[in-house]
């Protein structure tokens, strides 16, 4: 086997099991952090089983749109992972400013999850759709500016080579912290976690992803939920292909085996975020989101004045 057919065939595992190991990572971690022995690693699984199982209630007032959009937006999240590198530098398809399509097929994502969530006639939904529509606002644009960072101190344009040669820049002691902590907090937001969302409560006042997925049920619910685990898998593979020191084309095994306990201590942190601190209040949200963007911004003021690139 060819080191490019074992890297494709490693990413698409990871891209699909991946998701349910750091749901349930991140679930023994806050048990742990409870007192209690939690849930088995592979729940979210077993919950996503049962659910296709199930019959789903569709509301009288809903289209076809409202059942189509879950698995529009679960299409667009397994798109965007063959984008995405996540074992280093390496992405099972990649060309120049790929990242841009990675944005918007997210973005198509976000519209659609939006549209499906106010076909039902919910008012509820539709203040979830307007706060996502508000906070992707902050969202998207500090993640351009991330990759923008990323593209001109490398001097390449695609993800993979992008974030694979960073670590071969005179500014990549400098700037990774600050680009590590921007993606963690655009994990939180687009994985609708806490502090900028609570996957587990149920006071629609207070609820951002799940409040627009409250009328979905049985296959479109597992594919809503689904899509979120990729979405956080594929933010944490942002950041172990960052902090990852290994080639994936030189030393495959090394490399894999590295993004792979990055991407479980990625999921350690975010549950001991959420076992220690509680949800933001809304109006502290958009502050919270931008201060990703604050820091992009420090490091493109480093690769500034670094002088760019390679």
């Amino acid at each position: 086997m060819s080191t490019v057919t074992f890297l494709t065939v490693a990413h698409i595992a990871v891209a699909l099991v991946m998701p349910f190991l750091l749901v349930g990572v991140i679930n023994r971690t806050k048990s742990w952090w409870g007192g209690r022995k939690g849930p088995g690693l592979f729940q979210s699984y077993h919950d996503l089983r049962r659910l296709l199982r199930k019959r789903p209630v569709v509301s009288d007032t809903a289209t076809p749109l409202f059942r189509l959009g879950a698995y529009v937006v679960l299409v667009c999240a397994l798109a965007a992972m063959a984008f995405v590198p996540l074992l280093g530098q390496f992405a099972p398809l990649a060309f120049a400013h790929d990242f841009v399509a990675v944005a918007y097929t997210l973005g198509l994502a976000r519209i659609v999850l939006m549209l499906s969530a106010m076909d039902v006639g919910s008012p509820f939904e539709g203040m979830g759709a307007a706060r996502e529509a508000k906070f992707g606002a902050f969202a998207e644009p500090a993640l351009f500016l991330l990759l923008g960072t990323v593209g001109v101190a490398t001097g390449f344009s695609s993800f993979a080579d992008m974030l694979g040669q960073l670590h071969h820049t005179p500014t990549y002691a400098l700037i990774v912290l600050p680009l590590t902590a921007a993606l963690l907090i655009l994990l939180q937001t687009e994985a609708a976690r806490v502090p900028v969302d609570d996957p587990l409560t149920h006071l629609e006042l207070t609820m951002i992803h799940e409040v627009m997925i409250l009328d979905h049920s049985g296959p479109e619910l597992a594919a809503m939920q689904y899509a979120a685990g990729l979405k956080m898998t594929l933010y944490a593979g942002l950041i172990a292909t960052l902090l990852n020191p290994f080639s994936p084309m030189s030393d495959p095994l090394a490399a894999l085996a590295a993004s792979l306990g990055i991407m479980l201590a990625v999921a350690v942190v975010v549950g001991c975020f959420e076992s220690l601190m509680a949800r933001l209040p809304l109006p502290w949200v958009p502050h919270y989101v931008w201060l990703a963007g604050w820091l992009t911004l420090a490091a493109a003021a480093v690769v500034g004045i670094a002088g760019g690139g390679l």
